[in-house]
Formats: structure tokens, C-alpha cells, sequence
């Protein structure tokens, strides 16, 4: 499968924190279930996030569409390279379209917990390769399913 079908392939970092207010148990499942991940992970009420498979362990992969709630015309795969519960996620991430593979990433996602609030930062290491328009929906996309999050995990769920 052909890799490069942009002709400007992008790197770039993106480091997003939040404060939830909510206990570091409660932002972890968030992340674990993916079923709770869904439900805040798209990014406004136009777009779809929708898990066909979710297995978050180490070396679990997860297996997802995203795009328009009409037509969900992206897929995507996570592999879960490092968990320590309550702490650190580590995991790669490649969002492809029609056999055409549109970006790669690093994601680090680490939480902090602090009384019954919890920290968490998010660093992504992307490569893009479809220019800037990508790098540009990578970072509108993590900053808006993250002030999802924050709404999410104020109210306890069931997991």
C-alpha cells in the first residue's frame, strides 16, 4: 500500500491539558471503556466516533470510524503500547480513508491525580500525510473531545 499520497508530509507535537473535576479513577475509565470513550471522544454534534472493537490492554488494538454522523468515512486503529492504571497510557494511532493512510501518531496521555481533581496532559506526536489540513483537524479534534471529557467525568458513570 502506498504511504505517500500528499505531496507535503507534516510532523508536529501537540501537548493539550485539562483539569477534571473528578477523581483519577473515574478520568481513567473514561479512557479504559470504550464505550464511555465514545460518548465524548467526537469532536462536535455533527461528527461520529464509533468503536467496531475496543481491547485496552497492552498490545490490545482498538478499531474505530469516525467522520460525520452520516457518513463515518474515516477508519482508524489504536495499539496500546503501555497502561499503568490510574496513570499513563501510551498508544499509536493510524487514521486511514479508502485504503489511503492520512496520519500517524505517538499519543502519551498521562493523569495526575490532586485531591479529587486529576490533571491530565495528552502529547501527540503526529505525522501527516495530507499537509496541514490533518495536523489542523488533529489538533481541533483533541481539544474539543478533551472539553468532552471534562463534562463527561463531572458526573459519576457506570462502567
Amino acid at each position: 500500500m502506498e504511504q505517500r499520497q500528499g505531496n507535503e508530509i507534516l510532523h508536529k507535537t501537540f501537548v493539550f491539558e485539562r483539569r477534571c473535576e473528578a477523581p483519577v479513577e473515574r478520568v481513567f475509565a473514561a479512557f479504559a471503556d470504550p464505550a464511555v470513550r465514545a460518548t465524548w471522544s467526537a469532536p462536535s454534534n455533527d461528527a461520529a466516533f464509533v468503536y467496531n472493537e475496543g481491547d485496552f490492554r497492552e498490545g490490545g488494538e482498538d478499531q474505530f470510524r469516525c467522520g460525520s454522523k452520516e457518513n463515518p468515512q474515516y477508519t482508524g486503529r489504536t495499539t496500546y503500547i503501555s497502561i499503568v492504571p490510574d496513570r499513563l497510557v501510551v498508544s499509536s494511532e493510524t487514521v486511514e480513508t479508502g485504503g489511503r493512510t492520512l496520519m500517524s501518531s505517538l499519543i502519551t496521555t498521562e493523569l495526575e491525580a490532586s485531591a479529587d481533581t486529576t490533571r491530565v496532559k495528552v502529547t501527540v506526536q503526529v505525522v501527516s500525510f495530507f499537509g496541514e489540513g490533518m495536523l489542523g483537524g488533529v489538533e481541533i479534534g483533541n481539544n474539543a473531545a478533551l472539553d468532552n471529557l471534562v463534562a463527561c467525568v463531572r458526573v459519576p458513570f457506570e462502567f
